[in-house]
């Protein structure tokens, strides 16, 4: 397992530095977000096995000629008290690093999800106590606020959508409608797992950049993607109207009016504000650089419409994809593979 080891080790960093940096600029995922989706994914998660398996493999080495092999023999050192000789310094150092590096990411994504439902758990509490039932709209809420306001706030059968009074005065029947389908599709393709596997990938390993470019890129394809479902049924200019109306609201305006003064009121502001980040929140009027850009990059999209790209370029995108993930799964399981 000599050689796998080190070509886990150069998949790894090649997963985690180059290919994420070229990925976020390149200019082809607008042209198709569920494909570059994919295509996220399976570098976040083909980099963490290839980043733990390298260690991994280079620790079990002496013990078997893959991950397999090696396991067991390691099983009879702990259960049966082989013989421990075999395995040196550096081999015992790899094998805990990669422990504690999958107990890292394992308890953050853990933490994350227990973090994200309890501001979620207390953000539907304060809802319910200052916003009220939309009329003829099943699972939308409405807040008293002048400025436009709109996002989801997921949670399986008790997912809600919540609009301002500012939002419905603003926008016309049809551009209402945009909003609320765009809204629908974050909670139907269920976006708040995505955006939760990489907030988790970030914090876990926030000294890599690529994961903050991981975030931000994801962040923008699930604002697309739930664009193109809300083109199928209203127009382009009915939408970019929609989210240039959203977008005007200032930073400070994303917020009910009663944020400024102290209690629960103060509570949803805060909770409001911190929506955007994790829970699919804000259409168009988000505070932030990121929300910005995003927000830029969907209004350029719209108005300078580009063909999808090509069906043969998707697959082998697709096709790619799964190799990432084929590629050091078979490097770790297949005995003998590479020596």
């Amino acid at each position: 397992m000599f050689w796998t080891s080190y070509l886990l080790a150069v998949l790894a960093l090649v997963l985690a530095w180059p290919v994420p940096i070229l990925l976020s600029r390149a200019e082809w995922p607008a042209r198709a977000p569920f494909t570059a989706m994919v295509l996220w994914q399976a570098i976040a998660l083909a980099g963490g096995l290839s980043m733990i398996g390298a260690m991994l493999v280079y620790g079990l080495e002496p013990l078997g000629d893959n991950l397999i092999a090696g396991l067991r023999g390691l099983a009879d050192m702990v259960l049966y008290n082989a013989p421990t000789t075999a395995l040196g310094f550096w081999h015992l150092f790899a094998l805990s690093a990669a422990a504690l590096l999958t107990a890292h990411l394992v308890f953050t994504l853990l933490l994350t999800y227990v973090k994200i439902e309890r501001q979620r758990r207390r953000h539907r509490e304060l809802l319910s106590l200052l916003a009220s039932p939309s009329s003829g709209r099943p699972g939308t809420l409405v807040i008293n606020h002048d400025s436009p306001v709109a996002y989801c706030l997921p949670g399986g059968a008790r997912s809600v959508t919540v609009l301002s009074d500012g939002l419905m005065a603003a926008l016309e029947p049809d551009e209402l409608r945009a909003v609320l389908i765009h809204e629908n599709a974050h909670l139907t393709q269920r976006h708040d797992l995505l955006l939760w596997a990489f907030a988790a990938w970030r914090q876990a390993l926030p000294w890599f950049p690529t994961t903050r470019l991981a975030q931000v890129a994801v962040n923008s394809l699930i604002e697309m993607l739930a664009d193109d479902v809300a083109l199928r049924s209203e127009s382009r200019g009915t939408l970019i109207k929609a989210i240039a109306i959203v977008a005007s609201g200032s930073p400070a305006a994303a917020v009910p009016e009663q944020s400024r003064a102290p209690g629960q009121a103060g509570e949803l502001a805060g909770a409001l504000q911190a929506a955007p980040d994790e829970d699919n929140a804000a259409f168009g009027g988000a505070a932030g650089a990121a929300s910005a850009r995003t927000t830029a990059s969907r209004v350029s999209r719209l108005l300078s419409p580009k063909p999808p790209l090509p069906r043969p370029l998707r697959a082998l995108v697709l096709i790619l994809s799964g190799l990432l993930l084929a590629v050091p799964t078979a490097l770790l399981i297949v005995p003998g593979l590479l020596g």
